[in-house]
């Protein structure tokens, strides 16, 4: 009643045009305002992005810590019921570093095998390849003369030099990651408390709550993530093996690796032994017999099978997915390409959590139904 008399007295002595300049003005600087909002959020992201990529060295560890801790802490707080915080602690860092050393020496397997076997043959490979380039260029493909000047063997050396001078430094990373990972698991029912005592108790769910869903996809990604990279592999071995190709096992074991990272990674391991194929076998119908039936293994598995086991939870739209692998790959490299997903689910699922940021995860496609502990998203 007192808002109607005010409303009244408020347009009393003006004429309906004018009230209707005063609404669109009003509406105009609505606009206005919304526009400024979203550009100075547009220059807060790029900010930070570039905040995240000069300082990669402190906060790339710690993205990489709080994505393990989200992994470990199940396995933390259920040992912790029947042995004491060190020790349980102590067991969860001993298997994170078991984890660590088991895929990072796969890998090195695997690579290592395929890397010396390439190394010792170099000149055929590099004399197959010749030929390749003289039946493209008389085929009218002018490319492959700038494919001439950049591959042959002392490039190939200058990769495999970078690639182990790299290696201290990655090592120095995880060293750094598992130091944050002990100290993070040490203070998660802390930081808890810590949160429940500083903030309202809407706001406090909201965040604690946003962190259990955030820690609970971020285990189902990677386990559907695990299973499909197994089948991955286990598939590329076959398909070697049925084929001819040499060290079919490692290749198996880098598209088990490479599966990790969206996109990238299984476009690097459907190359990569379709190239050595055509070295191999000399025959560019070997090679791309080769590769068709390694995309057809990727795509039934990525396009098809994984989103229908990830479920309704972890669903992105592959325009996101594909965003965020490049964009944190260009801020962290190919760390960045590997967790650039579980960042983006991490963010989502917070902006779920707040009424105001609501519509975002709604329209990306990762609202999905409240997980166990979720509380009451605030505005």
């Amino acid at each position: 009643m007192v808002a109607g008399s005010a409303r009244a007295v408020a347009t009393r002595g003006y004429s309906p045009r004018a009230l209707r300049h005063h609404a669109i003005g009003r509406d105009v600087d609505r606009m206005n305002n919304r526009a400024q909002v979203t550009l100075l959020a547009i220059i807060a992201a790029v900010a930070v992005l570039w905040v995240l990529r000069t300082a990669a060295s402190v906060f790339a560890p710690v993205a990489g810590a709080l994505f393990i801790i989200g992994l470990a802490w199940p396995l933390q707080k259920n040992l912790q019921r029947f042995l004491p915080k060190l020790l349980a602690l102590a067991v969860v860092v001993a298997a994170i570093i078991c984890v660590f050393l088991a895929l990072a020496s796969i890998s090195a397997w695997g690579f290592g095998r395929i890397a010396r076997s390439v190394v010792s043959d170099a000149a055929r490979f590099q004399l197959l390849y010749g030929n390749l380039v003289q039946w493209l260029d008389g085929h009218g493909i002018v490319i492959a003369g700038v494919w001439a000047d950049y591959f042959n063997f002392s490039s190939f050396l200058r990769v495999l030099q970078g690639a182990t001078a790299r290696l201290n430094t990655t090592i120095s990373f995880w060293i750094v990651v598992v130091v944050y990972v002990l100290l993070g698991l040490l203070d998660t029912e802390a930081v808890a408390r810590n949160i429940r005592k500083a903030l309202s108790d809407e706001h406090a769910d909201a965040i604690i709550g946003g962190a259990l869903q955030t820690a609970a996809k971020l285990r189902r990604y990677m386990a559907v993530r695990t299973v499909m990279s197994l089948a991955t592999g286990t598939l590329v071995w076959v398909l070697s093996v049925l084929f001819g190709l040499r060290f079919a096992a490692e290749w198996g074991v880098i598209a088990f690796t490479l599966n990790y990272i969206p996109f990238m990674g299984p476009f690097v391991a459907t190359l990569l032994p379709s190239a050595y194929a055509l070295a191999q076998f000399g025959s560019p119908e070997a090679a791309i017999l080769i590769f068709a039936g390694l995309n057809v293994i990727q795509f039934v598995i990525g396009s098809y099978i994984e989103p229908r086991v990830a479920g309704y939870a972890l669903a992105m739209s592959p325009f996101l997915v594909l965003f965020s692998v490049f964009s944190w790959s260009f801020v962290w490299g190919v760390f960045g390409a590997f967790i650039g997903v579980p960042i983006t689910i991490m963010i989502l699922t917070f902006c779920a959590q707040f009424s105001s940021s609501r519509w975002i995860s709604e329209i990306l496609g990762a609202s999905g139904e409240p997980d166990n502990g979720s509380g009451p998203g605030v505005g």
